[in-house]
């Protein structure tokens, strides 16, 4: 019999990448966890955005146009995009990172890494062949950066992003920049300078708390985004998601309010994680613990309802999203007093 916590291969996704936010693995892992379970396993913000009331017209007629136009022209000014830029709009951005190696010429393609591993699965997937480069100086032609990074928060500056899109451009590649946790530290994004070898990626789930509305971006040069978009077909993104994106992109004093909450909130994780490793990086919608008692700290918390994240090549390292609410917080600052009292010789 398996112990709880221990890894297996019913815990991974048919493609073999563990994802945040998997419940199901968590209640077969730990079954006699106490509820509700509190899911630190993904960056999403736990505070959404909050929900107006939506026209019935939404839900039973197609998406419009205008409804779109409206999104991408919010989109537009919430993320600095320049005039003569192209933008999409698209049904997340998982979608879209599956789509961009249609855009990049042959030959091998290099991931700044260790990140998001769905970007190396896309493009081999697509038949390229993909390197994890350590140093962006490493970089084929075709470079993927995720900046912020995901897990560890590695941040380059925009001269650093310029100058590999000047390489990558000199090269006849592509640069893809995934600023999926960009929203809370606008200065650190590209925009609103965009060299024309490069695509930008944007997720509004994470920053607004609204994973589920599965809403996201990419930003070019038009020919690029008129690929994307043919790819993506007519209504590809669903009326209630153009509706509410629009509002909420819209909303600039939400973002400021919500980017200060989540930075506190980050502190605050800092102060109950600092005791149990090293905290090595993160955002402020996540942060990153590296302890060699990782596995065991998993499986402690599972024990009390609350999952965080591993990882399959880093079995040290645990990511920890934040709690929603005053409740989530004293649950966790419990089962890390736990672990500290059940680690002591005196206990």
């Amino acid at each position: 019999m398996r112990s709880a916590g221990a890894i297996g291969a019913g815990d991974l996704a048919e493609d073999g990448i563990w994802h945040g936010g998997d419940l199901a693995t968590a209640r077969a892992l730990f079954p006699d966890a106490p509820g509700p379970w509190i899911d630190l396993s993904t960056g999403i913000n736990p505070i959404p955005y909050p929900l107006p009331e939506l026209p019935l017209s939404l839900w039973t007629r197609l998406p419009g146009a205008d409804d779109e136009a409206a999104l991408l022209a919010a989109a537009r000014a919430a993320y600095r995009v320049p005039g003569d830029a192209g933008i999409v709009a698209a049904p997340g951005t998982q979608i879209l990172i599956e789509l961009l190696p249609r855009l990049a010429p042959a030959g091998p393609v290099a991931i700044l890494g260790p990140t998001y591993a769905e970007h190396a699965h896309a493009w081999r997937k697509a038949g390229y062949v993909v390197t994890e480069a350590a140093r962006p100086e490493e970089a084929a032609a075709t470079l993927v950066v995720v900046n912020p990074n995901n897990p560890d928060g590695r941040l380059l500056s925009r001269a650093e992003i310029a100058e590999l899109a000047a390489r990558c451009a000199a090269r006849g590649g592509l640069l893809v920049v995934d600023e999926a946790f960009a929203d809370f530290t606008p200065e650190t994004s590209i925009m609103p300078d965009l060299p024309a070898s490069v695509v930008v990626l944007r997720s509004f789930g994470k920053t607004y708390g609204l994973a589920g509305l599965r809403l996201g971006f990419a930003i070019g040069a038009p020919d690029l985004t008129a690929q994307l978009a043919v790819a993506l077909g007519p209504w590809s993104v669903a009326g209630p998601a153009l509706h509410l994106g629009a509002q909420a992109l819209a909303d600039a004093a939400w973002l400021a309010d919500a980017g200060e909450a989540r930075a506190r909130d980050a502190a605050r994780l800092d102060e109950l994680l600092a005791p149990r490793g090293r905290i090595v990086g993160g955002t402020s919608l996540f942060r990153l613990l590296e302890t060699p008692a990782a596995p065991a700290l998993f499986a402690r918390l599972g024990r009390h309802g609350i999952y965080v994240r591993r990882f399959q090549n880093a079995p040290d390292r645990l990511r920890f999203g934040l709690p929603g609410d005053e409740a989530a917080w004293s649950r966790l600052q419990q089962a890390l007093a736990a672990d500290v009292r059940q680690a002591s010789p005196s206990a």
